[in-house]
């Protein structure tokens, strides 16, 4: 029988601990805070922003809020991450994305202080992950993705040698997961699927962890893993459901997929939760390093 691993009460765990580290800092000071930056109104850009406040409050975590309009220019947003660089209340902050058409979201993701990049895409935390196979990282980590291993290591899964299969290559996870799999300390073995990948089927049968991120419903299917696979499910769809007469979330593997794996992440409920946990983790972390430095 597949082992379901619940993102949900892994994530409670880490908040709980998170909670009590952030009652260490106070005593000594520091009160942790999380930034958001908000520009215009999408609603699932909207949703996700109150639910990391939410967090904040929850582990006691200062909140500092700003919110532009859609109409906002990219000198604007760009005054707006300044400030937020500036702000001393503020240990790390995230630009929620997708911003208005016409803004160059890499260009404003350049503009954050790396120190405060609580999402851990800036370039030069990349960078610093890409030169940091071996040993501590002191930079942030990129949050989808750590959680992920911290996730299957909660199930004492071993990725030591391990095939991992990832399917997608967008910049949340697709491209950043594989240095973090491939570092010393957890020393997976990996291959990235994309759209340009020949016979995907073919590679993800070989492999003991296949990482669906491609955002297509239902992708996996059984036909397509081996006996025993670790499935790992981070990609979202809203697929109307005739039934109920209204759209779920539907992540990448076909739920027809758990009876032949050894362990799987539902999805919602699995990879979702963990993210939110550590974007929090690093934020905490980013407020130890401050305390130390003081």
């Amino acid at each position: 029988m597949a082992t379901r691993i619940d993102g949900k009460k892994v994530a409670a765990d880490i908040k709980a601990d998170l909670a009590e580290r952030v009652e260490r800092l106070k005593a000594q000071g520091v009160v942790p805070g999380l930034g958001t930056l908000l520009v215009g109104e999408d609603p699932g850009s909207v949703k996700y922003v109150a639910g990391k406040h939410a967090d904040c409050q929850e582990i006691g975590i200062n909140s500092v809020k700003k919110e532009l309009p859609a109409t906002a220019t990219f000198e604007d947003i760009a005054a707006a991450v300044k400030d937020l660089n500036e702000d001393p209340a503020c240990n790390g902050f995230i630009v929620q994305l997708p911003l208005p058409k016409g803004i160059d979201q890499n260009a404003i993701i350049d503009l954050i202080d790396p120190a405060k990049d609580a999402d851990g895409m800036h370039p030069y935390n990349l960078g610093e992950l890409v030169l940091h196979v071996r040993g501590d990282i002191s930079t942030p980590l990129p949050c989808t993705p750590r959680g992920v291993i911290e996730l299957l290591k909660a199930y004492d899964i071993d990725l030591n040698g391990k095939e991992v299969c990832v399917l997608g290559r967008g910049i949340t996870i697709g491209r950043t997961i594989g240095l973090m799999l491939t570092r010393n300390a957890v020393n997976a073995t990996v291959t990235l699927c994309h759209t340009g990948t020949k016979d995907v089927a073919d590679h993800m049968r070989r492999a003991d962890v296949i990482v669906a991120a491609m955002g297509s419903a239902g992708f996996v299917t059984p036909d397509k893993i081996k006996e025993g696979a670790v499935l790992v499910d981070v990609g979202v769809s809203r697929v109307f459901d005739e039934e109920a007469g209204r759209y779920r979330i539907k992540g990448d593997v076909d739920k027809a997929c758990y009876d032949k794996a050894s362990a799987y992440t539902p999805n919602p409920g699995g990879v979702g939760p963990m993210t939110r946990a550590m974007l929090l983790a690093n934020v905490v972390e980013m407020a130890e390093r401050h305390a130390m430095n003081k």
